[in-house]
């Protein structure tokens, strides 16, 4: 098991999927992550009240730690049944059903996004070269707009995706790298990518 570690939740623990197709994010990786997101400049407007989007999702510890902090929503992409089904309880078990919706999709392939995402977190696995593919996917449904901070964790040695995000910053705790940038859309970019509100808005 795996534990919230801030927020109203607070020490509640998490079920993790047996096996190794679920890699949870280091507790000390995600704690560091928390802290910038309500510390840094450039993480704001920050948590309270965010939409936030939890892909690759696994245990769901990302979106879920972000409900207890604050978020005011979060959506969970994950292809794998019996994984959804952990996740599914560990919803239930924090009592977070009103503000949680799974999908059962996979994320190079995702369907519309009700609503773009103020806060999209990739955990692909590590190596298969995912990020780049399901971020780009993910940016034509609807899944960002041009405010939007984007999480990527991949393998320490790992190259950054090539994607069009200006970086803002990184941090690195064993085996994980964590990528944070915003979308750059325009020519090259992106395609046009709405405003914070869901409506469309020049690039």
């Amino acid at each position: 098991m795996i534990r919230i570690i801030g927020g109203r939740l607070r020490g509640r623990r998490l079920y993790v999927p047996p096996g190794r197709v679920v890699r949870p994010t280091a507790e000390r990786l995600r704690q560091a992550l928390f802290d910038m997101l309500a510390h840094a400049p450039w993480a704001a407007p920050g948590l309270g009240g965010a939409r936030v989007a939890d892909v690759f999702a696994g245990s769901g510890a990302f979106g879920l730690e972000a409900l207890s902090r604050g978020a005011a929503e979060a959506l969970f992409i994950e292809k794998h049944p019996a994984v959804l089904r952990v996740l599914a309880r560990n919803v239930e078990a924090l009592g977070l059903e009103a503000q949680a919706r799974l999908l059962r999709a996979d994320a190079c392939h995702p369907p519309p996004a009700p609503l773009p995402a103020d806060l999209l977190f990739l955990d692909p696995p590590y190596g298969e070269g995912l990020a780049a593919p399901a971020l780009t996917a993910l940016a034509a449904r609807g899944w960002l707009h041009r405010e939007s901070l984007v999480i990527i964790e991949i393998g320490e040695e790992e190259a950054a995706p090539s994607l069009p995000l200006a970086w803002i910053t990184e941090r690195r705790h064993g085996a994980g790298r964590v990528l944070i940038g915003r979308p750059v859309s325009g020519r090259g970019g992106f395609p046009a990518l709405p405003g914070r509100s869901g409506a469309a808005g020049a690039s």
